[in-house]
């Protein structure tokens, strides 16, 4: 069970909610979102467009800008380079978008998963330079490509690097990092050292959509570009960088919630064919799009075919002009994230069954090697294993030349970091704090699992599940107008999650076992007072049942379900929702998690 954690951070409540004119729990949640002052307050709950950071300040971009207005001044054949994730496919179509509306010669190459592996590789140079090419324009990658630049380099081409990931460092004898750049022409991204840009937590996308800010603004005033035609491309484009930072799991903070929040109404109201046919077959076109819409549904179809087919064919899907070519190739996607789903669960049995038989299940760092596991679902599934395991995880499998994995992380350890302890075990590694990929010869997986796991310094409370509670708050304080001032939080995600409240003492008097798969609770409960509440449970029903035959005891399961009016009573965490049913509204609790015991604070 989940240890929990009541936040109690200390403001004054009453005085934020008076100021801002909404409840002193929403001024609780905002204060649990480590959000103080006024102007940081006013810019969580109202902040727009006109709050996001000026473009300049990120590191070269200015520069890069400027050798882009040159190579379109002088008409010369530019290539973006990108990656087959979504960040990569969403930040390649932000670039081709602007470069093209400007008249630029240019095209777009994304790596091949398996046949290229991640970023720039000597094949990908060395056919730019035999095609012409004059100018190399990465994104979501390149900081770490150095002897793929400098060849670049010797070739004669032009580069310009836009990333957002971790850039390499060697540490000094002082303990200092001192950090290795590509000898490119610009490199823009914010994790620079003396970068200035004062958010660092933008993902590929939105890096390369504040390059091209500055671009457009430059394409406006030499006369290429009306202002009225570049404020509409980047309000379009707005939607991709949104729809980036959610799929690329971006913490939702700071001017990464405007981009969301407004990144989001612009991808209902999208005119890029191949957005709303996607949204379309995944039967989302009449409902307000979400960031769990993003993450959950739409955002895996453009990954799928990434992992198991060609991200071109994604970028193709944003770039048609012809609806039926939108339709045809959304349906693909899709097609392709439900094969995805089939094998995805396969492969997280094989690597839950190889940890529960083997020594691995000890290890503070989790190393899984699935040799015949298709090597672009390791990322998923090592994600699957963490949130079972609360461990660091590196999933590995077979590849054409040795090993190639990924891993996902916990907030207590720093993936990218720890790693770049051995990398003398790699051929090729890259990644930041809670994601990170690996290529090494098969002959280093025991020696990575052994280093990583002689070296880690988490403690049994870094790798124990914790569930936050932002409020210990009875459910007669729920209303109406409490669950929409909620909305004011939205969005929510990494960074800022979905508020929760937790009451003690609930009876749980009836209940009903609802869902075509017959996986869904739903229940009439009551607190001390006897007042009563729906409340529906969306989470793992056999193991819920477990819990009240283990505390009360069979016959007491089949009374919920049968006559009712039993002894059951638990303590729930919950968050508030209103259920809409033929045009009426009603209240009801969301069961997150239960327990028999009680809570901590947190400071």
């Amino acid at each position: 069970m989940a240890k929990w954690m009541v936040s109690a951070k200390k403001a004054d409540f009453n005085g934020i909610a008076g100021r801002f004119g909404i409840d002193p729990v929403i001024a609780r949640i905002i204060r649990n979102r480590d959000v103080e002052g006024e102007d940081a307050i006013g810019k969580f709950l109202h902040g727009d467009i006109e709050n996001l950071y000026d473009p300049a300040l990120l590191k070269d971009a200015g520069k890069a800008a400027d050798i882009l207005r040159e190579k379109t001044r002088e008409k010369k054949k530019i290539r973006v380079i990108g990656d087959y994730d979504i960040d990569g496919v969403c930040a390649s179509y932000i670039l081709i978008a602007c470069l093209e509306r400007c008249g630029v010669d240019a095209d777009v190459v994304i790596p091949h998963r398996i046949l290229d592996g991640y970023g720039l590789n000597d094949r990908l140079i060395e056919e730019a330079g035999e095609s012409g090419v004059d100018t190399i324009l990465t994104c979501d990658n390149g900081i770490a490509a150095m002897s793929q630049i400098a060849l670049a380099k010797r070739l004669g081409m032009t580069v310009i690097v836009t990333d957002h990931h971790e850039v390499p460092y060697e540490v000094q004898e002082d303990g200092s990092r001192l950090e290795t750049l590509p000898a490119a022409d610009a490199v823009v991204d914010p994790k620079q050292a003396d970068c200035p840009y004062p958010y660092k937590g933008i993902c590929g996308a939105v890096v390369a959509y504040k390059l091209m800010e500055i671009y457009l603004g430059k394409m406006t005033r030499e006369g290429v570009l009306t202002g009225p035609d570049a404020d509409a491309l980047l309000r379009e484009l707005l939607a991709f960088a949104a729809f980036a930072t959610v799929g690329d799991v971006m913490e939702l903070t700071d001017e990464n919630r405007i981009i969301v929040k407004y990144g989001l109404e612009r991808l209902m109201q999208s005119e890029n064919l191949g957005m709303r046919a996607l949204v379309a077959v995944n039967e989302l076109a009449d409902k307000k799009l979400t960031g769990y819409h993003v993450g959950f549904v739409l955002g895996p179809c453009l990954n799928a075919t990434g992992r198991l087919d060609t991200a071109q064919r994604a970028l193709a899907m944003f770039r048609t002009k012809e609806r039926a070519q939108a339709v045809t190739i959304a349906g693909e996607l899709k097609a392709l994230n439900d094969s995805r789903k089939e094998m995805t669960l396969e492969g997280t049995a094989r690597a839950i069954e190889q940890i529960e038989n083997t020594a691995i299940k000890e290890d503070k760092v989790l190393v899984v090697y699935l040799p015949d596991c298709h090597e672009s679902l390791a990322g998923i599934i090592a994600g699957r294993i963490r949130e079972r395991y609360n461990k660091p995880v590196f999933v590995l499998t077979r590849a054409e030349e040795g090993v190639k994995g990924s891993g996902r992380s916990i907030e207590a350890y720093h993936m990218y970091d720890k790693m770049s302890e051995c990398k003398e075990l790699y051929t090729k590694y890259g990644g930041h704090k809670m994601a990170a990929g690996v290529s090494m010869p098969e002959g280093n997986v025991e020696a990575f699992r052994a280093f990583l796991n002689a070296h880690c310094e988490l403690t049994r409370e870094d790798l124990e599940e914790v569930i936050h509670i932002d409020v210990p708050m009875p459910m007669s304080y729920v209303t109406t107008e409490l669950v929409r001032q909620l909305s004011l939080l939205e969005p929510f995600g990494n960074g800022n999650p979905k508020p929760v409240f937790a009451q003690k003492n609930v009876r749980v008097c009836r209940g009903r076992i609802l869902g075509k798969n017959r996986n869904v609770g739903k229940y009439r409960v009551a607190d001390e007072n006897g007042r009563e509440y729906d409340m529906m449970y969306f989470g793992d029903l056999e193991r819920w049942h477990a819990f009240l035959a283990a505390n009360f005891g069979a016959g007491e399961v089949d009374r919920l379900y049968g006559a009712g009016g039993g002894s059951i009573i638990v303590s729930v965490i919950y968050y508030p929702d209103i259920n809409v049913y033929r045009g009426r509204e009603e209240l009801q609790m969301v069961m997150q998690d239960y327990s028999m015991g009680s809570t901590k604070a947190r400071q």
